[in-house]
């Protein structure tokens, strides 16, 4: 999972988890949206919309763009019917990759993921052909300077984490999804800074490939991110920091 865990943070770190902002928010917007039209507009009695509205203030994203995607969600103002899909395929040297996405039009958006697999030396699969090996986790990444590790992993751990992997520059924190607001809450009433806090699709065992295939592979991603629909692409595939450091020191 850590090759996962890095991609995110150096995305974070680097500020280029969208290309664009306002690209940023309009996801953060349909999450929020989706949360509250299944377990309605109160965040104290929906869980999901608790953790889309936090990620949404963790990525700065201003109040008035989440009550007017609350209104959405509730109805109070119109707005187009999105569904949740999920898309699976095979990257190059035959990595899985998992593509979440929000849209209103599943021919439309499956066309555009369909393209950006094509174009980069991959193919989707079939409904079930790689979701087998993901799986639903709460995932905190805190930057690790200055901090101590030991002491931050303790704290994860007594609260509920399953796991913590403490990386040169970074710590990742693993929870069951239902455990990560509690863990969040007992790290940020110690000050600990969290980096960013999710709920993602986690590869249960990850892939090796050689440098041109990893390369080829956080490419494909990158491309089915840009689509406005896409939420989330996760993959098998161990990045390692050399890889990801030389994909994106590129030009």
């Amino acid at each position: 999972m850590s090759g996962h865990s890095k991609w995110s943070t150096i995305k974070h770190q680097k500020g280029t988890a969208d290309a664009r902002r306002g690209q940023l928010f309009t996801k953060l917007s349909r999450e929020i949206i989706v949360a509250v039209r299944e377990g309605g507009s109160n965040p104290e009695a929906n869980v999901k919309l608790r953790l889309a509205i936090q990620k949404a203030r963790d990525n700065n994203m201003p109040m008035d763009n989440i009550e007017r995607a609350i209104k959405k969600g509730s109805g109070e103002t119109e707005g187009a019917t999105l569904n949740e899909m999920i898309f699976e395929g095979y990257g190059p040297s035959g990595s899985a990759i998992l593509v979440q996405a929000l849209s209103d039009n599943r021919n439309r958006i499956l066309q555009e993921v369909r393209n950006v697999f094509s174009r980069n030396g991959a193919s989707l699969g079939e409904a079930g052909c790689v979701v087998w090996l993901f799986e639903s986790k709460g995932l905190l990444l805190i930057e690790a300077d200055n901090l101590n590790p030991e002491e931050i992993a303790l704290r994860a751990i007594d609260s509920g984490a399953d796991d913590v992997k403490v990386e040169q520059d970074h710590i990742e924190i693993y929870t069951r999804p239902e455990e990560l607001e509690t863990v969040r809450a007992a790290l940020e009433e110690k000050n600990i800074p969290i980096a960013s806090a999710e709920v993602t699709m986690l590869p249960k065992t990850t892939l090796e490939l050689e440098e041109k295939s990893a390369l080829q592979t956080l490419k494909l991603m990158h491309k089915l991110e840009e689509l406005d629909e896409v939420q989330s692409v996760s993959s098998n595939v161990n990045f390692t920091s050399s890889v990801l450091e030389s994909y994106y020191n590129q030009d």
